[in-house]
């Protein structure tokens, strides 16, 4: 059945007009701006949220909002079956699947898959930062940033995990935080079929492939993979010692340190054998990783022992057999086969100074009751 009504309102609007021409006006101001754009002036914030108390200065603002507080979800993906809170969340989420970047700098030509990325890359070309926090002076590219920023100081935390409680001053920290609760990992290493649950952890993963390591040091010139390791690299050259111990002072350049170190006062043991149950204060630091698979090793030398496994050089010779070795060491074990050498004596009982305390048995290096 035709929709007169509908028909006669759409005949009577009025027709296209010239370019620039605005024919619909405010009945509230008249002068063609919007309420909802004064607001921007004013910075009236009229509608509020009646579970916290924040205001907002447009409806859909306060919609959005919401829907922190209720868990709401009503953007699903047609392909994944993922929900979001906010359009533009799945939005983003499309792009990320086909890898679509339909935002273009018109300045240096990158990519970007979100229109609000693009507005933040350009400020990158004019450095300008308008944005002030009135408590530190701190400058921001961006009002969001500032908002973000200005919770350092109040300590607000308005993002809450609706599975365990915690909160968190941004909602992309609560994001990421959610993960661990769901096992999320949409980020895939497309090289070796690895994933991750953030992007930031990809990147730094697709590195051990590449070999990039982007961040160089000024003083010596070395690279790092990631900038973490360059500022504590760095350290290594000024002796800078930013991170002290409340209990003692003692200063360490590393925040793992420190945070190791404090378990000497406390006692805590927070590392846990799985099979016996055995509790440790330390895990094993393996700051030496692989660039070929990954792996990591407590020293140096033990990381390039490894790579040898993977190219399978063997440089040392033998000459009295011909076998060939990964390892110097273990060519001077099996060179001490063909010839009898026993080079460690010990000066109280004789060659053999390493014995087994349940039978006794001597040996001639330390390690050999065990292997």
């Amino acid at each position: 059945m035709t929709n007169y009504p509908l028909m006669m309102n759409l005949l009577n609007q009025p027709k296209t007009t010239d370019a620039g021409e605005r024919p619909y006006h405010s009945n509230t101001c008249q002068s063609g701006v919007s309420t909802m754009h004064k607001h921007t002036h004013t910075g009236e914030k009229p509608y509020h949220c009646d579970i916290c108390g924040k205001s907002f200065s447009r409806s859909s603002h306060l919609t959005d909002h919401k829907r922190i507080h209720t868990g709401e979800k009503p953007y699903r993906c047609d392909i994944c079956g993922k929900s979001f809170s906010h359009s533009s969340h799945l939005t983003r989420h499309k792009h990320k699947r086909t890898g679509e970047k339909p935002y273009r700098c018109d300045i240096c030509g990158k990519s970007f898959s979100q229109t609000g990325t693009l507005t933040k890359h350009k400020l990158t070309h004019t450095g300008d930062k308008p944005y002030h926090c009135d408590i530190c002076g701190k400058s921001f590219s961006q009002n969001n940033d500032l908002h973000a920023h200005k919770r350092i100081h109040t300590g607000e935390k308005p993002y809450h995990c609706n599975m365990c409680g915690k909160s968190f001053s941004h909602s992309g920290y609560l994001t990421i935080h959610t993960r661990i609760h769901t096992g999320e990992k949409s980020y895939h290493c497309d090289i070796c079929g690895k994933s991750f649950s953030q992007s930031g952890y990809l990147t730094r993963h697709n590195r051990i492939h590449t070999g990039e390591k982007p961040y160089h040091c000024d003083i010596c010139g070395k690279s790092f993979s990631q900038t973490s390791n360059l500022t504590d690299h760095k350290r290594t050259h000024t002796g800078e010692k930013p991170y002290h111990c409340d209990i003692c002072r003692k200063s360490f350049s590393k925040c793992s340190d420190v945070t190791r170190h404090k378990r000497t006062h406390t006692g805590e043991k927070p590392y846990q054998c799985d099979i016996c149950g055995k509790s440790f204060s330390h895990s094993s630091y393996k700051p030496y990783h692989c660039n070929i698979c990954g792996k990591s090793f407590s020293q140096r030398g033990t990381l390039k022992n490894h790579k040898f496994t993977h190219i399978a050089e063997k440089p040392y010779h033998c000459d009295i057999c011909g076998k060939y070795f990964s390892q110097s060491c273990v060519m001077t074990k099996q060179k001490r086969t063909h010839i009898g050498a026993k080079p460690y004596h010990c000066d109280i009982s004789g060659e053999r100074p390493y014995s087994y305390d349940t039978c006794g048995k001597s040996f001639l290096q330390k390690g050999l009751p065990f292997k």
